[in-house]
């Protein structure tokens, strides 16, 4: 099972499409791994440094509708491949949210209320996120403050996370 832990990285804006999280141009590489330096390299949001800012994080807090545009397995690889395993956001286009699932990685949804009191209050600090799969919660660090967030997924889904993706799960069951 992949690790849930980790600093966050505030992305403030709706409607991330796939080829922002990892641009269509390099599709052509050999493999995952050489996917990793262009992991939001086109995505543009003031004060955002790719380069810099994905460095050491692990999970992502974002708006609405994360993971839209061309369904690919590619994006949720790079943002793996980069060490962030966990995306945090009010929804997620469809395939995108099953392939996060199917790569062994966490999609969770969160009321819009939920996601603004996550920016309100650890946006710009540096904050790290806990995660308890089995309580179906995680914990939000930083700035001196400290709060518990409840999320749901599905059965089957939980399932495929903690084997550890698809390939994992088909391996255990059939």
């Amino acid at each position: 099972m992949k690790n849930f832990n980790g600093k966050i990285l505030f992305l403030d804006r709706s409607d991330i499409n796939t080829d922002e999280i990892l641009p269509a141009r390099y599709m052509n590489e050999a493999s995952k791994s050489a996917l990793k330096p262009y992991c939001l390299e086109d995505l543009v949001i003031p004060g955002f440094n790719p380069k810099t800012d994905i460095e050491d994080k692990s999970v992502i807090v974002t708006r609405a509708n994360f993971g839209c545009g061309s369904s690919r397995e590619h994006a949720p690889w790079v943002l793996e491949y980069n060490g962030i395993n966990m995306v945090i956001a009010e929804n997620f286009a469809r395939i995108f949210r099953q392939n996060m699932f199917n790569c062994g990685m966490m999609a969770i949804s969160l009321e819009p209320e939920q996601i603004d009191d996550l920016f309100n209050n650890f946006a710009g600090s540096d904050a790290e996120c806990v995660t308890d799969l089995d309580k179906l919660e995680f914990t939000v660090k930083g700035g001196g403050k400290e709060k518990k967030y409840p999320f749901t997924i599905n059965a089957f889904d939980q399932e495929l996370v903690k084997a550890g993706g698809w390939v994992d799960y088909a391996d255990l069951k059939y």
